[in-house]
């Protein structure tokens, strides 16, 4: 693929933020059980740091902007995103966290999941958590 049109990364990032909000969910989370020694943040490919983990990734998206796959490992389900510039990764970030969730964020790359997901995955992969937008329990 060649050169990815800005309107196809908006798209994307519209679908990347439902698959955001089904694997995190609407709640609030307690916030704790931040991991006691936590590594530097990891870098590389899609595949590499998926490999880091030990997921085999299931690849959603293809672009030169962006790629995104769903793993589950023992810890559970997320949705591991890799950006190729930093602002691509800050702006699909911005967009994302509207939706609420857990964000583990490392240098050009995201896992997105349950809060204890993100945290078992921050002592393989390093990185900080972000915390999506705090949505209130859901009336009916």
């Amino acid at each position: 693929m060649r050169v990815t049109r800005p309107g196809r990364a908006v798209a994307g990032a519209a679908v990347t933020c439902t698959a955001v909000a089904v694997l995190a969910g609407c709640g609030s989370g307690s916030g704790r059980g931040a991991a006691a020694q936590v590594p530097a943040a990891a870098t590389g490919s899609l595949e590499s740091l998926a490999a880091r983990v030990r997921c085999r990734p299931d690849v959603q998206t293809d672009t030169d902007t962006v790629r995104q796959a769903l793993c589950t490992t023992s810890a559970g389900r997320f949705v591991l995103t890799t950006f190729a510039t930093d602002r691509g990764q800050r702006e699909w970030i911005d967009e994302a966290e509207d939706y609420g969730g857990f964000y583990l964020v490392g240098r050009k790359w995201v896992a997105v999941g349950e809060h204890k997901v993100v945290t078992a995955l921050r002592g393989t992969l390093g990185g900080e958590v972000e915390r999506g937008a705090d949505h209130p329990a859901h009336g009916g």
